[in-house]
């Protein structure tokens, strides 16, 4: 694994320009924190290593860029910055469209000192217990999922909430072609770390 990885240079080369500052920024920053970090693209979106585990993960689309910390559950710097955000994802920190949208630089560098304490600690994420209120997951659905990986990374960490709406969404289907659609839609939102209503969620 590099430390500088050509294969996040070229991702962040390919995005969007609003974009490029964003990653830069964020890849910076977690290099100063943390030195020791290594870079490597997992589930096609760029990852930075600690000590053989996900610290945290960047990630641009058309129109938003997205970071996250993968033991965001267990930090309390990260449950202080996102309170007001609308939470869809691993990546609670909302949709970045430009720098400023980021938590301070020196918020940003507690929370990744508080995430590299947590790993030294041996902290995991914790597997949610199944929940009274989480739906099974239809076998066709949880196929296309794995076939899917950045979808099936956000699924399987989003709240039981999040998982239901669309497990209900495509067993109300009356037919198997409204069905597979609903799969395919669903399949491309969950991967943007979507909600099931986004579209009438609190912008």
């Amino acid at each position: 694994m590099e430390k500088y990885s050509s294969k996040i240079d070229s991702y962040i080369e390919k995005s969007q320009d609003f974009a490029k500052p964003i990653l830069n920024y964020i890849r910076e920053t977690v290099h100063e924190c943390c030195p020791e970090a290594e870079e490597t693209m997992k589930w096609s979106f760029p990852h930075f290593i600690y000590k053989g585990k996900n610290l945290c993960a960047m990630a641009s689309f058309k129109q938003h860029c997205t970071f996250g910390f993968w033991l965001e559950k267990e930090m309390k710097t990260m449950q202080e910055i996102t309170q007001d955000i609308e939470k869809n994802s691993m990546f609670s920190l909302g949709k970045l469209t430009r720098v400023e949208d980021l938590p301070s630089k020196p918020q940003l560098k507690k929370a990744i000192q508080e995430a590299i304490e947590l790993t030294d600690m041996g902290v995991t994420m914790k597997k949610a217990a199944p929940s009274k209120t989480d739906m099974e997951v239809p076998d066709d659905f949880r196929t296309a999922l794995q076939e899917n990986q950045q979808a099936l990374t956000v699924f399987e960490k989003a709240s039981p909430s999040f998982r239901k709406e669309y497990i209900s969404w495509i067993i109300d289907a009356k037919t198997e072609t409204t069905r597979n659609k609903r799969m395919e839609q669903a399949l491309e939102w969950i991967a943007e770390g979507k909600g099931r209503n986004w579209k009438y969620e609190r912008k």
